[in-house]
């Protein structure tokens, strides 16, 4: 349904739905009346919202949101950015393009709705050296196991763990009697991009090194035992408004660090970690809980001292995902109130 270019006037709310190329519009007046839901290529999308007046947008947080959120709200606009899982409850029948702008036209008007907030250009580029060093580890761990596994198929086996691996790497370029010269010359390029990714690495843990320092927030996040300039950089990108949380317990369901629940009746039924939410934050939460399990003898601060407790009944990994949840509750209190970690149980 479309209506003439004049009755744009009277749009007040508007759902688009974002794509690379053809973009969906829904846009309804202040009674709820559909004024025009129509399809755009991307050439004529801001023109189209030069021609409204300022209204409500929304829109589902996904990869381009943020650019396009940050362009409509220079024309005056009130975008406001969903998760796509709070929409999807919106979609009425069949899935396509125009049944999601209406989707996420009603629901961007719902006063119950948890919105993403817009990031800035710079906090996108903090975020990215996280991404960047995320796939970098990832290529070097693939990297390793290939080696360890065609020097197997030789009869050259290695214990697990990256420091065996890369003292195999070691006997190719040493050239070891072991290795005929004809696997060394194939395995070479391997061990040559290893050490490219290390040298890689190690600049990006410089340069988030240096975004902790200059961040308030991650600097009173670090004095948290098991969290490091990585996980502070990364809490301050990603957590940019902790209000928008009722409470630690709600920021660490948000992680996915709470039991995922099947309660009825009155009967309350609690299973395994959700692992919902930000997948990279909670990883980084649990690598620091094992930082501090394996090192909870050395000091007797109130984390640890709750830690080791819980080891006397509880096996070591679902002690690690509590001490994670533990973490997670710190860290939104240190956010929350400005302060500093003083060992004390929050």
């Amino acid at each position: 349904m479309d209506k003439a270019i004049t009755d744009l006037s009277t749009v007040a709310t508007v759902g688009l739905d974002l794509a690379k190329h053809v973009f969906q519009v829904h846009a309804i007046d202040d009674v709820g009346h559909v004024v025009t839901s129509r399809a755009l290529r991307r050439k004529d999308l801001m023109a189209f919202f030069e021609r409204l007046p300022s209204c409500l947008i929304g829109m589902e947080a996904c990869g381009s949101a943020h650019h396009w959120a940050r362009q409509l709200m220079k024309l005056g606009h009130d975008v406001r950015l969903m998760p796509p899982a709070y929409v999807k409850a919106y979609v009425r029948r069949q899935k396509n393009d125009a049944a999601d702008a209406a989707a996420i036209c009603e629901a961007v008007t719902r006063p119950s709705m948890r919105f993403v907030p817009v990031r800035s250009v710079e906090n996108q580029a903090a975020l990215m050296h996280h991404k960047v060093r995320e796939l970098l580890v990832a290529q070097r761990t693939q990297l390793l196991n290939a080696l360890r596994s065609h020097l197997a198929e030789i009869g050259i086996i290695a214990a697990q763990g990256p420091n065996n691996a890369r003292a195999l790497a070691v006997l190719i370029v040493e050239g070891n009697d072991m290795i005929p010269a004809i696997v060394r010359a194939a395995l070479l390029p391997v061990v040559r991009r290893l050490n490219e990714l290390d040298q890689e690495i190690r600049q990006s843990d410089q340069a988030i090194l240096a975004l902790a320092k200059a961040d308030a927030t991650a600097r009173r996040l670090m004095s948290v035992p098991g969290i490091g300039p990585v996980t502070a950089s990364a809490l301050a990108a990603s957590v940019q408004d902790i209000s928008a949380f009722s409470g630690p317990r709600e920021f660490a369901a948000f992680l996915g660090l709470t039991p995922r629940q099947s309660s009825s009746g009155g009967k309350e039924r609690l299973g395994r970690v959700s692992k919902m939410g930000n997948r990279y934050l909670r990883k980084l939460l649990v690598v620091g809980a094992h930082a501090v399990l394996f090192h909870r003898k050395r000091c007797s601060d109130a984390l640890r001292s709750w830690a080791d407790r819980l080891m006397e009944t509880k096996p070591f990994k679902l002690v690690a995902v509590a001490t994670a949840n533990k973490l997670a509750r710190i860290a939104f209190a240190l956010m929350r109130d400005g302060a500093h970690y003083a060992g004390t149980r929050t």
